[in-house]
């Protein structure tokens, strides 16, 4: 989990649990019944799969839960999200703004709502401009798997003229491929990744990052468990964070961008 610059950022909600004096303690995986075991005050239960099988058992068992947004309005159950319809939209809009008419989407196959939705607004985008929808799943995390997502993105006849990764991937080795199938970044290809990954500014060009800024939500998270703890309550049940596109020369046609 470690590995994962996004991840990574997203456990410093032990450090904002510590400072209200509380201990926050990462447990990987999603078994069904591996959270009856531990005393549990409360849970943040990240990026969900499937049913979301587990929040109904914390709700039914009355611990309670700070997830995504599809908690909303449930009792014992609190959510924080990033607004991927807004975040899809501003990195599409940059592309056309810039004269990137194919824009291609690498996405991991993954059946987390988050995944879901960046398809969806992909999908909807796509149909209002009458631009070809081009996706590219990657099957599971990792470097390698994602890279090859990205080549296949880039590989046969249509050949997109922007590329969105959503996949967390080294910013390098983005590029890289790029070049390896005859694109010139930012001439041939606008490239955006979603990433936190600090590389991305020492690229060459400069790689444009879209940040899910998980620093805020994991931010967010604690204020709102703690309220919970603390008050019975928390004032607000659910906070939506606006995610950050940081654009550098990878998706400027002018080639010089901003870091």
């Amino acid at each position: 989990m470690l590995e994962s610059p996004y991840q990574a950022q997203l456990t410093s909600a032990t450090a904002a649990a510590l400072k209200r004096g509380y201990a926050l303690v990462l447990l990987p995986g999603s078994r069904h019944g591996e959270w009856a075991e531990p005393p549990l005050d409360a849970v943040i239960v990240a990026d969900p799969v499937g049913e979301g099988r587990i929040i109904e058992d914390l709700i039914a068992a009355r611990i309670p839960v700070i997830t995504d947004r599809p908690v909303e309005g449930r009792p014992d159950a609190c959510w924080v999200d990033v607004d991927v319809v807004a975040a899809v939209r501003e990195t599409l809009d940059h592309f056309e703004a810039q004269g990137a008419r194919r824009p291609a989407l690498v996405l991991p196959d993954s059946p987390t709502r988050f995944c879901a939705g960046v398809l969806a607004a992909y999908g909807d985008w796509c149909a209002e401009h009458g631009r070809p929808e081009h996706v590219v799943f990657a099957p599971e995390a990792g470097n390698g798997p994602v890279v090859e997502a990205v080549e296949e993105a880039l590989s046969g006849t249509c050949r997109p003229d922007a590329l969105c990764v959503v996949p967390e991937a080294s910013p390098p080795l983005v590029l890289e491929a790029a070049r390896r199938h005859g694109y010139d970044v930012p001439g041939d290809l606008l490239v955006v990744c979603v990433s936190e990954d600090a590389t991305a500014t020492h690229t060459r060009p400069a790689l444009s990052a879209l940040s899910l800024r998980p620093q805020e939500v994991a931010e967010a998270g604690i204020d709102l468990l703690v309220a919970v703890l603390e008050q019975g309550g928390a004032p607000s049940a659910g906070v939506l964070v606006q995610t950050r596109l940081e654009v550098r020369a990878s998706s400027l046609r002018t080639g010089a961008g901003t870091d």
